[in-house]
């Protein structure tokens, strides 16, 4: 069934794998129901929607849907685009971090991505704090930038990085499972999150509370055998309690981006 139509009826990564048979669940009475949605829809009209949107999609059996996504336990079946889809090529480093990052964020950034393989893509969230750092320094540097969205295109959250958001619609990329129109819902940016870490050949996380989103993101990417980075702190800084708790637990310390190209070269 064309999957441009499954996802406008709302079908999951999840039950798509259900209606793909890659798993060995009975379809339930909810999926039925956005199975027979999906079949009164019009593909080819939604396809012209889209192009009309200037969004560009791609599906999990294309030959640009990049490899290393294809690994994790929920990929996304479908994936719409505005910018460079050609970035879902390179090696990317997840950068992500508290809401509330500080100056730390900031300058910590400024060092270590210009020691950097000019090629490696930045993908974050764009969310306010440190994930709009991420993409803002990588613009900075002349690096390629890739946002993730917890909502379809027609959707932005929060307004604060709209402008961060446009230009990366210019110079970078910015993605989403989702349709256009889809709303913004809390348990999105938790899936949001896999997205992030699915990509990443690492994930660095620049600031973290001990109860951080972030670092959702970061076990993620252990769970799907990605480098875990984070950043040293201040012990008595409530933003740093979470990165020195990794760390403790096992998380390479970074205090360069040497540290990180040592495991993007080797």
């Amino acid at each position: 069934m064309n999957r441009i139509c499954l996802s406008f009826a709302g079908v999951t990564a999840h039950e798509f794998k259900v209606l793909d048979g890659k798993i060995n669940e009975k379809m339930t009475e909810g999926l039925r129901k956005k199975v027979c949605h999906a079949k009164r829809l019009d593909g080819d009209v939604l396809a012209q929607s889209l192009m009309d949107d200037e969004i560009g999609y791609m599906t999990i059996e294309d030959e640009n849907y990049p490899a290393i996504l294809k690994e994790i336990h929920d990929p996304p079946y479908i994936l719409y685009y505005r910018g460079n889809g050609v970035l879902m090529q390179r090696r990317m480093l997840g950068i992500v971090g508290s809401r509330k990052a500080t100056y730390y964020t900031k300058t910590a950034l400024k060092s270590i991505l210009p020691e950097l393989d000019e090629h490696i893509a930045i993908v974050s969230g764009l969310a306010h704090g440190a994930d709009e750092l991420a993409h803002m320094k990588a613009m900075e540097n002349s690096m390629a930038t890739i946002g993730v969205l917890a909502f379809g295109h027609g959707t932005h959250y929060p307004q604060s990085t709209w402008s961060t958001r446009c230009r990366m619609e210019q110079e970078g990329l910015v993605i989403s499972e989702y349709p256009p129109g889809t709303p913004v819902a809390k348990w999105r940016f938790v899936a949001r999150n896999r997205i992030i870490a699915g990509l990443s050949t690492g994930v660095l996380v620049t600031e973290a509370e001990a109860r951080s989103g972030s670092l959702i993101t970061l076990d993620m990417a252990l769970n799907e055998n990605r480098h875990a980075y984070c950043l040293p702190g201040n012990i008595h800084a409530d933003q740093s309690k979470g990165t020195n708790l990794r760390i403790q637990e096992g998380a390479k310390m970074v205090l360069s981006g040497a540290d990180i190209m040592e495991d993007f070269n080797s």
